[in-house]
């Protein structure tokens, strides 16, 4: 079932309710939190109708005041980035503790359980001065910086938290958001060569060359998924697990080819050669200083949080858990469910990290077209198999 925003938060599923609220809330042309919320999902669907028209959304603005909807578009942008800078803050500091653990050494400390630590770094790397190197070229050096975080933080934005929580429901969401994660190579790349410093272009070929490796593979298990749900839609995988199985349990190979590659593709130690301080100093972020240099680590969490996240979409049931009622479940909080699951999957990621030391430039790519290329292939060939055999 599609939605067209997130007005569906304040929508009744019980008829009981309904009847009960129909004045306090419905017909109540002054409450504040209904009007509120209504105004944010037209402003959200007016939007989406005016830059992809005729898709089917339907526009319930309650005003057609030109400024009271421009209002309520700033308001519905603020609060889903908020959301999604919260998760990520909340992913860097289960690394800190999760890492403090491993490595048998203090954690962070500032608030309650070190969780404000995040915000005194950051209030720290945006008072540092920001340089900008003489010779490197401009536009370069600042618009490929700007897409690289741009698109990692609409790719955060652009995941669901559940049936009723997103900003677009489109048939080829998952290939968009492919789109999106393909951005970034060409990017690091240029960032690198713009910087005119032989480090950042050694770790922008670097990242170039990694991140394409194990794109391909990606790609596989995404059209695997794609045939086993028979659409490209996300709310229809995971509508389809939640009918019959995980797709983790047929698709195991396909699981284990994504999480190495979505680590890889994150870059993210053992596989994180673009930066590998020992040798390039930082890679292709050299010559990056002050409050850059820390929106690009903000983008690298963002993107290992979309990694994590459609590792849940695609073989984790989503929002749903397995052996309860679907619609029992639509009533409950399937956002804590799905977040959960992504913390879960970031926990595996961060374990990784803390087991293995990086690889070499020949390994990571011999392992990306040598050993994960021919496994996805193999995957979808079962996938292949299982969906046109009748067998799921």
């Amino acid at each position: 079932m599609g939605y067209s925003s997130i007005l569906d938060w304040v929508k009744f599923n019980d008829p009981m309710l309904n009847e009960f609220y129909a004045y306090k809330v419905y017909n109540l042309p002054y409450d504040i939190g209904y009007k509120l919320w209504e105004l944010i999902g037209g402003a959200l669907a007016w939007l989406i109708n005016l830059i992809f028209p005729g898709n089917g959304f339907s526009v319930t603005l309650i005003s057609s005041d030109l400024l009271s909807n421009f209002f309520a578009i700033v308001f519905m942008v603020v609060v889903i980035f908020a959301v999604a800078f919260l998760i990520n803050l909340t992913m860097i500091w289960e690394e800190r503790k999760v890492l403090g653990r491993m490595m048998d050494r203090r954690a962070t400390r500032i608030g309650p359980l070190g969780y404000l630590q995040n915000l005194a770094d950051g209030l720290k790397t945006f008072l540092k001065e920001n340089i900008t190197p003489d010779k490197a070229d401009k536009k370069g050096y600042m618009w490929a910086l700007t897409l690289v975080i741009g698109t990692s933080v609409l790719l955060a934005c652009m995941i669901p938290l559940s049936h009723r929580w997103f900003i677009v429901d489109y048939n080829t969401g998952l290939l968009l958001i492919f789109g999106l994660f393909a951005i970034a190579p060409f990017m690091i790349l240029v960032a690198g060569w713009a910087q005119n410093n032989k480090y950042s272009l050694l770790g922008g070929m670097r990242a170039a060359a990694q991140m394409i490796s194990y794109e391909v593979p990606i790609l596989l298990v995404f059209a695997s998924v794609a045939l086993m749900a028979g659409s490209f839609n996300i709310n229809d995988i995971v509508n389809m697990q939640a009918e019959t199985m995980w797709f983790i349990i047929p698709q195991i190979l396909g699981f284990l080819v994504f999480i190495v590659a979505a680590i890889a593709e994150a870059e993210r130690i053992p596989f994180d050669l673009p930066e590998a301080e020992a040798e390039l100093v930082e890679g292709w972020q050299t010559e990056y200083s002050g409050m850059k240099w820390g929106l690009i680590m903000l983008g690298d969490y963002f993107r290992g949080y979309v990694a994590c996240a459609l590792i849940v979409i695609l073989f984790l049931g989503g929002w749903y858990l397995p052996f309860f009622d679907v619609g029992m479940q639509q009533d409950w909080l399937p956002e804590i469910v799905f977040l959960l699951k992504v913390f879960l999957v970031f926990f595996v990621f961060i374990w990784v990290r803390a087991a293995h030391c990086r690889v070499r430039t020949d390994q990571i790519l011999n392992i990306g077209w040598k050993v994960l290329l021919p496994l996805s292939v193999i995957n979808l060939v079962i996938a292949a198999v299982i969906t046109y055999g009748g067998w799921l």
